[in-house]
């Protein structure tokens, strides 16, 4: 049997110790509603959705000497981890961006799991490439 993993690691900086702490906060309880299937009622409506793939650690980082935090994973939880950088760029840096890359990997060598992508996170929009949607388009731009 194979073990697949899909890993990130990245920091970025926050304006202020009072947003850090907001989002250690936030993290911490979207962390704990995985065991008890309870999240506050003031925890935000648009997470809701990605507590089922909440699959990253949050953990306080100084990022240029400022407030910061380091995000990552080896199990994956992309799609959680935009939508919880965007909550946290609107709420505190609306002109803000945040740049990450994953990688997909196998502990055995499969054919089916190599690969990675890359995500650019503002308040208004997520855009995501994986390098498997990237080979499947030019393919067909080459037929």
């Amino acid at each position: 049997m194979a073990d697949y993993y899909t890993n990130f690691s990245f920091a970025f900086r926050l304006p202020d110790e009072a947003a850090q702490t907001y989002a250690l906060n936030l993290a911490e309880q979207a962390c704990q509603s995985q065991f008890e299937n309870e999240v506050p009622n003031d925890f935000p409506a648009e997470l809701r959705d990605h507590l089922d793939d909440w699959l990253f650690e949050v953990a306080a980082e100084s990022v240029d000497e400022h407030p910061g935090l380091w995000l990552h994973s080896q199990n994956g939880g992309v799609d959680s981890a935009c939508a919880f950088l965007q909550h946290l760029l609107q709420k505190f840096d609306p002109a803000g961006v945040v740049t990450f890359e994953w990688s997909h990997d196998c502990s055995k060598p499969r054919t089916d799991a190599y690969g990675g992508g890359a995500a650019i996170v503002t308040a208004q929009e997520i855009k995501t490439l994986s390098t498997n949607q990237w080979l499947h388009e030019q393919t067909a731009a080459l037929a």
